[in-house]
């Protein structure tokens, strides 16, 4: 695996590996990898034939009271993981090469509509960030696909929509969650929580579970269900930052004609923040 730290020797690379005839894989990343990391250069390399990642702590997307400072960075290991996942080519930029005019004079780019409420709405111009630091990667790589997590699902969401209004020429595709064995969505942030918080977190998933498991037996009192999966949360010592059920297509709210559906939540336990999501195909609703 190649490591470049600039935007000229990362576009020499993959022009190289174009040069060759090679289908061009991306996945961006924060870094601090995991499993669920992993699963996308897995799933980047069943579908390219050269694999390009990224590790970037993007300043862009961190409000000003979020963990921007403490945000885990594990570049040495990271390094390790993807050579043995089968990377081709590791992009690990300084934030002065990613923004050389500074972050208040970055051209943003900002995608209405999906990017609001749900995460969008507790942290606000965090997918303005998101969108314009995964703009400038595209640009820069110009891949054939690009693969992201769908346990980010208003992220995955953005991204798509982004792609698709500027028409990139780029595939996007959804890696599914992966999860620890009691059900918790693997995230970088997961590190945060100590061992009784860590006991306490799969209550996330669960709660989501039930909401689903209800939903497929034919209740459609969308408000009540969310109400009572609040109760669930709090009741295990969890803070509800929001609990939604949405159109999986276009993150509208959920009504009884929708067939494809989306339950997420994001929750604070202690000082960490958990987001989690599962997709429930459902038919409409009688009339």
């Amino acid at each position: 695996m190649k490591v470049v730290k600039t935007v000229a020797d990362l576009r020499a690379a993959v022009t190289h590996a174009r040069s060759e005839g090679k289908r061009i894989g991306f996945v961006p990343t924060m870094g601090n990898l995991h499993a669920g990391h992993i699963a996308l250069v897995n799933t980047a390399g069943q579908h390219a034939d050269f694999v390009a990642a990224s590790i970037f702590v993007n300043p862009l997307q961190f409000g000003p009271n979020e963990d921007l400072a403490s945000y885990p960075r594990t570049l040495a290991a990271d390094q390790d993981k993807l050579a043995e996942a089968g990377c081709h080519l590791l992009f690990t930029p300084s934030v002065e090469e990613m923004y050389p005019n500074g972050q208040a004079l970055q051209t943003i780019v900002r995608v209405p509509g999906v990017s609001e409420g749900l995460c969008g709405g507790s942290r606000p111009g965090h997918f303005d960030g998101v969108s314009t630091v995964v703009n400038k990667l595209f640009n820069m790589v110009v891949p054939d696909l690009a693969v992201f997590g769908e346990k980010d699902f208003q992220q995955l969401a953005v991204i798509r929509t982004m792609v698709r209004d500027l028409n990139m020429p780029i595939q996007i595709i959804g890696e599914p969650i992966v999860r620890a064995h009691d059900g918790l969505a693997l995230s970088s942030r997961n590190g945060y929580l100590n061992a009784d918080e860590r006991a306490t977190a799969p209550v996330l998933h669960r709660t989501l579970s039930q909401l689903a498991d209800a939903i497929r037996r034919g209740e459609r009192d969308y408000a009540a269900l969310l109400d009572s999966g609040k109760q669930a949360l709090e009741a295990a010592g969890l803070r509800p930052d929001y609990l939604e059920i949405r159109n999986a297509l276009d993150l509208q709210p959920a009504t009884g004609e929708h067939r494809e559906l989306v339950i997420l939540a994001a929750a604070f336990l202690g000082k960490t923040r958990l987001i989690d999501n599962l997709v429930v195909q459902t038919s409409p609703a009688a009339s």
